[in-house]
């Protein structure tokens, strides 16, 4: 009996011993898999991509093509809005995001990028602005969603004779070159490849308004001029080609959500203004009228400031 009892206190020892170490295995083992998948919810977090808006002020459209260049490896994009090979030199361009600025340099005998801006946005996230006219921005530099960094241009390397145009990329520190260029995004939505036509809400980040001016004026209307309102907003005339049509719209930029007095108006030359007036909360119009081959003046008020445009846009 002595025997048979020390032997079942030694099996008991031993299967006490043997669950311990099983449960700690376990244990070990879910602590692993609890770090691992901390560590990629972590890793996921880091990468997370940044909310880029056009690189362009607030109320440009742009088109941009990726197709049209044989320089293009993949996602890149090259932008213009100008009817002639000139008429965008010289024309803002501005951070997509905020960041570091890593590279501001003349680049035209290594890539063929020219004046080149690259920006770090944290989580292995960067875009590139080439073939600049100016750099407003120096390597080191931090700077805001929306600031000036640039203009576009067509400095390239030496003897390659491009017209103006800003080549713009996004790239993550993922893999190598080509493939970590990543489709461009502006406002929440993925560039319309190969070629679309965008209007920049790049009003100053956290206080961009959530609508845009062709959201409001309508399909077929297209920005066409422009102008602040101090910090407080944006009044916008838009034409729609295939009716012949005006709209006016002014956009908050300050208290968005409050009712505040905004106001926007369109005068067709000859006729009678048209107005809409009231307490907003993010806009105010539409204001629209048929003007085709006729002068309008424009504007509108908000947050204390007003724009009151001369009769233009004759055409």
């Amino acid at each position: 009996m002595r025997l048979t009892s020390i032997v079942k206190a030694g099996l008991a020892l031993l299967l006490g011993v043997t669950a311990g170490a099983s449960t700690g295995a376990a244990a070990s083992a879910s602590a692993s898999l609890t770090t691992s998948a901390t560590a990629a919810t972590a890793a996921s977090a880091a990468m997370a991509e940044p909310a880029f808006q056009l690189p362009f002020p607030c109320g440009q459209s742009w088109t941009g093509n990726s197709s049209a260049s044989s320089a293009h490896q993949s996602w890149e994009i090259d932008f213009n809005r100008g009817s002639t090979a000139d008429a965008d030199l010289g024309d803002t361009v501005v951070a997509a995001a905020s960041g570091t600025v890593v590279i501001s340099a003349h680049q035209g005998s290594t890539n063929g990028f020219g004046n080149l801006i690259k920006i770090d946005h944290g989580g292995g996230w960067y875009t590139y602005y080439a073939h600049l006219l100016v750099r407003s921005v120096s390597a080191g530099a931090t700077v805001s969603q929306g600031q000036k960094i640039g203009e576009v241009g067509n400095t390239s390397k030496p003897g390659n004779n491009i017209s103006p145009h800003l080549h713009y990329e996004v790239r993550t520190d993922a893999t190598s070159y080509p493939a970590n260029i990543q489709k461009a995004k502006f406002n929440g939505v993925t560039f319309g490849y190969p070629v679309q036509t965008v209007t920049s809400n790049n009003c100053g980040g956290s206080s961009s308004n959530p609508y845009t001016p062709e959201q409001v004026c309508g399909s077929g209307y297209s920005v066409i001029d422009s102008a602040a309102l101090g910090s407080a907003g944006t009044v916008y005339l838009l034409y729609n080609t295939s009716n012949g049509y005006n709209c006016v719209a002014t956009f908050k930029r300050t208290s968005l959500g409050s009712k505040t007095a905004t106001s926007a108006y369109l005068e067709v030359q000859g006729k009678t203004r048209s107005t809409d007036s009231g307490d907003y909360g993010y806009y105010a119009g539409p204001v629209r009228a048929s003007a085709a081959g006729t002068c309008v003046k424009w504007g509108g008020a908000t947050g204390g400031s007003s724009y009151n445009s001369p009769f233009e846009h004759c055409g």
